[in-house]
């Protein structure tokens, strides 16, 4: 049961969820929390993580359980990154600045989105710990160019190339509150949703301003209006993208680079071949194609195939630290996350964040210790309870 907003400390993502229901105007909260159409997907990604039984262990020394790893070439207090997260800078208050002090508190990377509020310098210079950037394909390959210069530039070392969106979503939430449509109604229908937040108002808005998409300040003349953000990015889009264009992004980029969005063993073995440094086995959290498999449900076949040659995170549905166990159990090597933090974020600041990461942390830990390992690199299948099945007589035994 998750807790009243107005009432107690918050505990979990979902505790967080509630609370940033109830600050956020609705658009804003339905942008975050929604996903697809139908949001069939968008619940298969909880629902899956949360079917896969744990095998627990007992009187095994677990006196000193590490929960250190190293994702990138980057050392992290536990195998967790938060991912990129368009218009998080909305959620609260400088948002991406928050969010990169309390991931570099935690120890863990934090990825900053193209569509960003804070430009990458800005986030940058809070920073301790560099930040990845995430990119899209945009048609204005100069303007791609450009981004990778700025981020490189910047100090950000590792690439998040998101794959899976030649075309954005369909979100029936944003279509219903007016985010995914412009004109008269649209602009009331967001208006009205904005004055019962007042609050959001004068600390995010007012301020937490100018709330505009900062690395793309130079591409659109009003960086700040949603709308002409939008009518900008549909045409941004590009469809026509295929793995020569990766090969393209290669040899611009000197850093690390993950392909973000592949959920197909076939395209796991491409990713491999155009020289990509690791894969994020994801669905969008949903957000993109309703109806195809949960990150948990893609994930163990294609350890199976690429596991050996490159290095796999996933993300979608994870909601807790031991959700993280199971997916370094399945053969992620780490997990990003994305709704949890931004959850955490707009319900309790930079320091709601911290807390929640602090507690997905101790949860892990109490995950390795009951079932009986010490290092995440001992994590694996033996560590899950699978069905046990007896092996039947021979014929003629």
């Amino acid at each position: 049961m998750p807790m009243n907003p107005k009432y107690g400390y918050p505990a979990t993502a979902e505790d967080y969820r509630e609370k940033a229901r109830a600050r956020l105007p609705g658009f804003l909260f339905d942008y975050l929390d929604g996903g697809a159409t139908n949001e069939q997907t968008l619940r298969a990604n909880e629902a899956d993580w949360a079917n896969i039984p744990l095998r627990q262990r007992v009187l095994v020394n677990v006196d000193r359980v590490d929960t250190q790893a190293t994702l990138a070439g980057q050392a992290c207090a536990m195998p967790v990154v938060l991912a990129p997260l368009g218009l998080a800078g909305m959620m609260a208050q400088r948002g991406e600045v928050q969010a990169v002090r309390a991931a570099n508190a935690a120890r863990i990377p934090f990825t900053l989105s193209t569509v960003g509020i804070c430009p990458v310098e800005e986030v940058q210079a809070a920073a301790t710990e560099a930040a990845w950037f995430q990119l899209y394909m945009i048609r204005d390959r100069a303007r791609v160019k450009a981004l990778l210069e700025k981020a490189w530039g910047a100090g950000c070392r590792t690439l998040v190339f998101t794959v899976d969106l030649p075309l954005p979503g369909m979100r029936h939430r944003d279509f219903r509150n007016g985010l995914a449509s412009t004109g008269p109604r649209s602009k009331l229908l967001k208006i009205q949703q904005l004055l019962s937040r007042p609050g959001w108002l004068w600390k995010v808005a007012v301020r937490g301003g100018p709330l505009s998409f900062g690395n793309l300040s130079d591409a659109l003349p009003d960086a700040g209006n949603l709308d002409a953000f939008k009518e900008w990015i549909d045409t941004q889009f590009d469809p026509t993208v295929t793995w020569e264009d990766i090969e393209w992004i290669r040899e611009h980029w000197q850093g690390k680079l993950l392909l973000k969005g592949i959920l197909d063993v076939e395209d796991a073995h491409r990713a491999v071949q155009v020289g990509a440094d690791g894969i994020v086995v994801s669905n969008h959290g949903g957000r993109q194609l309703d109806g195809v498999a949960s990150g948990a449900g893609k994930l163990p076949a294609i350890v199976d195939a690429v596991g050996s040659q490159t290095e796999i995170l996933v993300d979608g549905g994870v909601r807790s630290g031991t959700d993280v166990f199971r997916a370094l159990a399945l053969g992620a090597r780490g997990v990003m996350i994305g709704r949890p933090w931004a959850y955490a974020l707009a319900g309790g600041g930079e320091a709601g964040l911290t807390r929640l990461l602090a507690s997905w942390q101790q949860e892990l830990r109490l995950a390795m210790t009951l079932t009986g390992v010490t290092r995440i690199a001992d994590i694996g299948t033996d560590q899950l309870d699978r069905p046990h099945k007896p092996e039947l007589p021979k014929a003629g035994e």
